[in-house]
């Protein structure tokens, strides 16, 4: 598996900081933020499939003209994969023709233009070798994490969550775990907004690690403009020694 991170900001600005997006190989978007916007028209057409960690804006702001820019270009519906909750959210407030066209019975019920499928925590979703698991997560609404497995090694994202030890269960479940994304939105100093909106902070994310029995190359995305130097310090003060790197909009994963 190949992936590409498209955006991993809390927040946009310039063409520098675009939200949370990847690719992977050249068919799959886990999370739809305004990342997309890395990709061409062409690029956008070949996407099949879509996993949705959750609903908030800032991971879906893209699937709306995702879908709208490519439906004619496809001979399928785009399958979003999402969990039950979170097709429910989108149903309601986002594909409801008062926000976006309901692209769900566009042209036709009987021949849409995106498909949803409702994923399970712990259900793997087959696509030809490659195997793409939902996994525990914490946050404001439903969410989950996602463990993409190659069959060789296996890259494992938390989404938006706060302190989960079922997720960290779950990660130490994972006998070919190579990389492992977390999340870390705000440094110490707003510790309190953290906790309040489910995300983590350097000091919470020393505690979310001591639960890690696997050794995996770490990586910190979500983190919010204006805090990025700030909460990354924090990060190596605390965790020198599991060598935690920044997330980079356009780096490569190969596994």
């Amino acid at each position: 598996m190949k992936v590409r991170i498209l955006g991993c900001s809390g927040g946009i600005g310039g063409t520098a900081l675009r939200t949370t997006a990847m690719l992977v190989d050249d068919d799959i978007l886990v999370d739809c933020g305004t990342g997309i916007g890395e990709l061409s028209i062409a690029e956008l057409a070949r996407i099949d499939h879509v996993f949705l960690t959750h609903s908030h804006l800032d991971h879906i702001a893209g699937l709306p003209m995702l879908i709208d820019t490519v439906g004619d270009l496809r001979s399928r519906p785009v399958a979003v994969h999402a969990a039950e909750a979170t097709i429910e959210i989108l149903r309601a407030h986002i594909f409801n023709w008062a926000i976006w066209p309901d692209f769900n019975e566009i042209p036709s019920v009987g021949a849409p233009q995106m498909d949803y499928q409702p994923v399970h925590l712990g259900s793997p979703v087959a696509l030809g070798s490659r195997t793409i698991t939902p996994m525990p997560a914490n946050h404001t609404v439903p969410a989950v994490g996602y463990r993409l497995d190659s069959g060789a090694a296996s890259l494992v994202f938390s989404g938006d969550t706060g302190p989960c030890p079922e997720f960290w269960d779950a990660v130490n479940a994972v006998e070919n775990l190579r990389y492992l994304i977390v999340e870390t939105a705000f440094s110490n100093r707003e510790a309190r907004l953290a906790a309040d909106s489910k995300h983590l902070c350097p000091a919470t994310l020393v505690g979310e690690l001591a639960r890690l029995r696997r050794p995996a190359e770490l990586y910190i995305t979500h983190l919010k403009p204006g805090q990025v130097e700030s909460t990354m310090q924090e990060i190596g003060d605390c965790l020198a020694e599991r060598q935690p790197r920044m997330l980079q909009n356009n780096q490569i994963f190969e596994f």
